[in-house]
């Protein structure tokens, strides 16, 4: 059996670099009051070394982790197969990795995973938790309360009564929904049915609202219920098609949702964009641009949505709770026209 070799210790440094073991201590742990000269002589002790500090030992004098949970209300079928979690993931991971924080992702597969996720929360294992798709019931806010973790939501928290501050990312859900629904009607359409996604959600209702803005006087049929997923746009785009077979648009509430009423479309015989218009709602690329047409949808920048998210709680975590600059923030980001269009339109 092959030995391992022992780790370099902070008095290993400390000789190599020819200092004192706390000048050491106070480099790796970014603190001030270290000149420059001995400072760069530490780290390059350190490269030379291979030394990597102990992690348990550094949260005891930092009060810090250095990790991040990443909280997923949605099992994990769901997020590994759609593609807005991989871009919303890979923004926030991006903005850790810059920060050398570590991300602990964290999946509620049903109901006995939120007393764990809660557990883990409390036990004093990260710094702070970023939470998206939380739907209207959802114990984890109250968990994440209880927890006394710093936490950054992605997305309007419907359940929110105003009693304590809320950081949140989110898109103009209802403002990008009205930009779509004015797009088919500027096309002419006069028949406009949605396919909503889960009412349990807030950007769902959000883009139910934008699609009442526009079509106040629609026929009650001409919405149908989603979840955001392709087959939920299929099983949507039947019950319409055999409530309202004289629709000419529909606008989805994502780009998933989209994709599966198209396919439904086709295979019904209905030419799109020429007898029905479809709009779709994320621009994910890689739903966009596989559809058949191209899909016409309206743009998020869901990945600097996660990074933003991360940005705000590390923000947060580097300054104490009553400094006045500590973000208390509700940030809604534009949510615009998509560039992958379905002719013959041209903007949406």
């Amino acid at each position: 059996m092959t030995e391992t070799a022992p780790r370099p210790t902070l008095e290993a440094v400390a000789a190599r670099a020819g200092v004192s073991r706390a000048t050491v201590s106070r480099v790796v742990n970014g603190s001030d009051g270290v000149r420059e000269p001995l400072a760069e002589r530490v780290r390059r002790a350190v490269e030379e070394l291979g030394y990597v500090p102990n992690q348990a030992a550094r949260s005891l004098v930092t009060k810090r982790h250095d990790a991040v949970a990443v909280v997923v209300a949605e099992p994990e079928t769901r997020v590994f197969a759609d593609p807005y979690f991989a871009l919303q993931l890979r923004g926030i991971s991006q903005e850790l990795t810059a920060h050398d924080n570590q991300l602990v992702l964290l999946l509620t597969e049903g109901r006995e995973d939120y007393a764990r996720v809660g557990r883990y929360l409390a036990g004093g294992h990260v710094d702070g938790a970023l939470v998206f798709s939380l739907h209207l019931d959802d114990p984890l806010p109250g968990l994440i309360q209880r927890a006394g973790v710093p936490t950054v939501f992605g997305g309007r928290p419907g359940w929110n009564d105003g009693s304590r501050d809320v950081v949140y990312v989110d898109s103009d859900n209802r403002g990008g929904a009205r930009e779509a629904v004015r797009h088919l009607a500027g096309l002419g359409r006069t028949r406009v049915a949605h396919i909503t996604g889960p009412l349990d959600q807030t950007s769902a209702v959000d883009r139910l609202d934008g699609f009442r803005d526009v079509m106040a006087d629609a026929d009650p049929r001409m919405v149908v219920t989603g979840d955001f997923t392709p087959g939920g746009g299929e099983r949507a785009m039947r019950e319409l098609l055999d409530r309202c077979p004289d629709l000419d648009a529909v606008f989805a509430a994502n780009d998933l949702t989209a994709s599966g009423a198209l396919r439904v479309l086709r295979e019904r015989g209905r030419r799109v964009p020429d007898d029905v218009a479809v709009v779709g709602f994320d621009d994910m690329l890689p739903v966009a641009e596989q559809t058949d047409p191209p899909l016409t949808t309206v743009r998020q920048g869901i990945e600097e949505m996660g990074r933003l998210m991360a940005r705000l709680l590390l923000r947060g975590l580097d300054r104490p709770a009553d400094d006045p600059g500590a973000p208390r923030l509700r940030v809604t980001r534009p949510a615009g026209p998509g560039a992958r269009l379905s002719p013959p339109a041209t903007r949406a």
